[in-house]
């Protein structure tokens, strides 16, 4: 080359130089053009960011007393404080990186100045001159700017006006932030290869050990990997990453930062780094056991506006409702009544914290480990918290017996059990040989014609709920259901038609609702259970404890208010009414066989066809609903011992879902002393008053008119009369308020004796006789007639004459 050449080359490099950084000096905006307006806006807005320092982070979930259940994140970084990163770590980079890191202003000039002269000369790049600054900028622009691969390529690309819109920031961010804050930022934000962000991560995934405890040789490797993280690996390229390791010690031996003598000998010793990188999980799919609790928490937090994109980037510290000595009680009774490599059936479980201002979840478990390893019938769809299998069936009667107590029925009320009932309006369908346009129910045992309400619930004939439906009514059973907890039964479509099931089953007057048809959620299903342990007040089932930004200060969560669901004295009531299911009920020998004796409220559950059953408990301390599904791709009958798919089905929510049920609540503390809830009242008798109250005293025909307009069959027996006038109502059988319209009523009417004459009543002057000491008694061929189908009065009147005299 020429000096005439040469000397060309350098004029026109020194030329260049001063445009350049008179142009990354001088204020954009002055110097004209819309463009360059809105890019010195862009430039502003991402210096500010920057000066914010927010930098992508871990999010951590954890159980209830702060051990981590899972890491949520992008890129694997810990964000850690100047004085937690070893001074080690600051000379090597400033040595190694930008020698005249404290003299320069964010943009090193003179070096700048050179790096262009030689690359000109050279006629290529041969030498960079990107101060740490620059370096920060750069890399904030691509790690956490960029949202797309556009913006990506925009922060790193080699072009004169991306590289002097960085020296433009950095000369800005030099002025904005003091020197050691920028070594601080830089070293939290870059990478230093195997998914370790920022040089706490670094530390942990090389050295297993934390920044601030980082030597002179294990910082200088670090700091060597920027350079290349990926041709420098050191679990690839050992060689290369000593090589590179080496030359930062004598680079800090050479600034003053290390004894030349001692960095001779740190070159000498091996990298010193763990065997295989320190990684740490990503996602819910390592959380095991607390997979499904990990699931609904982030899905949760997306419904009250906290996705999970953001989680993935915000360093947050959620600590959530799980108890982890629960958890493991809940799964270990789930996988020991169900297998969770059982093809095609799973159970799940919830168990509930009750309260009239929170409902805290303590566990959540499914018989299926959580996982992508469907060979291992490993599963990650949310089975405890969504609408599966085919419904939890009689534990919906409970509903039902809800709305009854609700309309003033009582625990002792008495309720017809027929052995087969047909209905018309409610449905099609059932029962083999039902009429058309009718739906029929039979009962799958041996009862008594009529139960209390309180042994209905215990034993759970079919029959008598269907009978009792039809009095309290669909809607109002259904409407119960959803406020007491089954709130998904308002989502639109989830009934598959369009409608959602509540909707549906209003529209339809589906009978059907109250032996429990429909997918459940069992979530839901069990805060069934605390919303009657807790005064009937329903509450959102709540998986946080609370939410933390990475400055430890709490983010608000939206959480709805908590609702009176049904009356206080109700749900006691119920719950009584429900505490006999495990004495003389349908789980009297599961409770038995797992050593349960408290006081517990609750309700099994199995579908007419065995294709699923649950069992729903609760006491003061805890509320839980197992639930036994079909959940593969075809759905068959159940049978029990080994739960399984099998082509006739003996499952009842008696046998493996209520062991689970017990299992699970002898491992939470204080469940079984809790006790259960009870009205402050009365509740056997009821508060109906009924129209059988109310013909006490009348006219036996007016009486009968009256009760047959309501529905009653009636039969008349003269009896006695007491002193009650001739004819009239002194009581009536059964002697029950709240009787259903359609049953029997006997009316005992007076024979008349004993009462006062007219011209008695009206003497008022003289004292009123002595009334007999005991009623006359009757002739011995006196037996009552049934008058049950005499239209008149004087026909009845005739009769009790004939009667009277001996006549037949």
């Amino acid at each position: 080359m020429s000096a005439l050449s040469s000397f060309g080359k350098l004029l026109a490099a020194l030329v260049a130089a001063g445009v350049a950084i008179a142009l990354c000096l001088a204020p954009l905006a002055g110097l004209g053009g819309m463009a360059i307006a809105r890019t010195d806006e862009t430039m502003q807005s991402n210096l500010s960011d920057m000066s914010g320092g927010d930098v992508p982070g871990v999010t951590t979930i954890t159980d209830t007393h702060g051990t981590p259940i899972a890491w949520i994140y992008n890129q694997r970084r810990y964000e850690v404080p100047s004085e937690k990163i070893s001074q080690y770590a600051k000379d090597a980079l400033v040595s190694t990186e930008d020698r005249r890191f404290y003299q320069h202003e964010g943009v090193d000039m003179q070096g700048f100045a050179r790096a262009m002269v030689t690359n000109v000369l050279a006629g290529g790049v041969e030498q960079g001159a990107s101060t740490i600054d620059q370096q920060y900028v750069k890399n904030y622009l691509w790690l956490v700017e960029a949202q797309d691969e556009d913006a990506a390529r925009a922060a790193t690309e080699q072009s004169i006006p991306r590289k002097l819109r960085e020296m433009r920031m950095a000369s800005d961010l030099d002025k904005t932030l003091e020197k050691d804050e920028i070594l601080t930022r830089y070293l939290n934000l870059v990478s230093f290869g195997n998914h370790a962000y920022g040089i706490e991560a670094a530390a942990r995934t090389y050295f297993d050990t934390s920044a601030a405890k980082l030597t002179p040789d294990q910082a200088a490797l670090l700091i060597g990997l920027l350079q290349s993280v990926e041709y420098l690996n050191p679990y690839t390229n050992p060689e290369g990453a000593t090589a590179r390791r080496n030359t930062v010690l004598n680079n800090m031996a050479v600034e003053g930062y290390l004894e030349q003598a001692e960095a001779d000998r740190l070159a000498g010793k091996p990298l010193g780094i763990v065997d295989k990188p320190r990684m740490l999980p990503d996602g819910c799919l390592t959380a095991e056991d607390s997979g499904f609790m990990c699931d609904y928490v982030l899905r949760y937090l997306a419904d009250k506006g906290l996705p999970q994109e953001e989680l993935e980037r915000g360093s947050y510290t959620i600590t959530t409702t799980l108890d982890p000595e629960i958890q493991a009680a809940t799964v270990r009774a789930a996988r020991n009544n169900v297998s969770p490599y059982t093809h095609g059936v799973a159970e799940v479980i919830n168990v509930i914290k009750p309260g009239t201002d929170s409902r805290d979840i303590l566990a959540m478990a499914s018989s299926r480990y959580y996982g992508l390893k469907l060979e291992q019938s490993q599963t990650i769809m949310p089975q405890p918290t969504s609408m599966v299998g085919n419904g939890a069936g009689s534990v919906f009667k409970i509903f039902t017996a809800a709305a009854a107590l609700e309309q003033g029925y009582g625990l002792d009320t008495m309720l017809e059990t027929p052995t087969r009932s047909v209905v018309y309006g409610m449905g099609k369908g059932g029962a083999a040989n039902c009429p058309p346009d009718a739906y029929c129910v039979e009962t799958a045992g041996t009862y008594k014609p009529r139960l209390s309400l309180r042994d209905a619930l215990a034993q759970s004939p079919n029959t008598t709920f269907i009978e009792l439906v039809q009095q309290v009514g669909v809607p109002r059973t259904v409407d119960i259901a959803v406020r007491l907890g089954l709130r998904s039964y308002l989502d639109e479509n989830s009934f598959g038609d369009g409608r959602s099931v509540a909707q549906a089953a209003k529209d339809d007057n589906m009978g059907a609702f109250v032996l429990g048809p429909t997918a459940v959620n069992a979530l839901e299903l069990s805060n069934v259970g605390a919303s009657l342990a807790s005064n009937g007040r329903w509450c959102e089932p709540n998986p946080i404890k609370s939410v933390r930004d990475k400055h430890g200060q709490e983010v608000y969560i939206e959480r709805p208010d908590c609702e009176q669901a049904i009356d206080p004295e109700v749900a006691g009531a119920l719950a009584q009414g429900m505490s006999h299911d495990t004495k003389s009920g349908t789980a009297k020998d599961a409770a038995a066989a797992n050593g349960w004796t408290a006081p517990v409220a609750a309700k099994t559950g199995t579908t007419e066809s065995h294709q699923s059953s649950a069992f729903l408990g609760f006491t003061n301390g805890m509320a839980a609903a197992s639930y036994i599904f079909n959940d593969g791709t075809q759905t068959t009958p159940l049978c029990s011992a080994p739960v399984r798919q099998c082509s006739y089905g003996d499952l009842f929510g008696g046998n493996e879902a209520a062991n689970t049920w017990f299992q699970t609540a002898h491992g939470v503390p204080g469940a079984a002393a809790a006790g259960i809830p009870s009205p402050s009242r009365n509740f056997d008798r009821g508060t109906k008053r009924g129209a059988i109250d109310d013909v006490v005293g009348m006219d036996a025909t007016a009486a009968r008119s009256r009760l047959q307009g309501q529905g009653y069959t009636v039969t008349v027996t003269m009896v006695s009369g007491g002193g009650a006038p001739f004819n009239s109502v002194v009581s009536a059988v059964p002697a029950d308020p709240n009787l259903p319209p359609g049953s029997l009523i006997t009316l005992n009417v007076s024979d008349g004796a004993g009462a006062p004459s007219a011209s008695a009543s009206t003497a008022s002057a003289s004292p009123a006789p002595s009334a007999p000491s005991s009623a006359p008694a009757p002739q011995a061929d006196q037996a009552p007639v049934d008058l049950g189908d005499i239209e008149r009065q004087l026909s009845d009147a005739a009769d009790s004459l004939t009667n009277m005299l001996g006549g037949n």
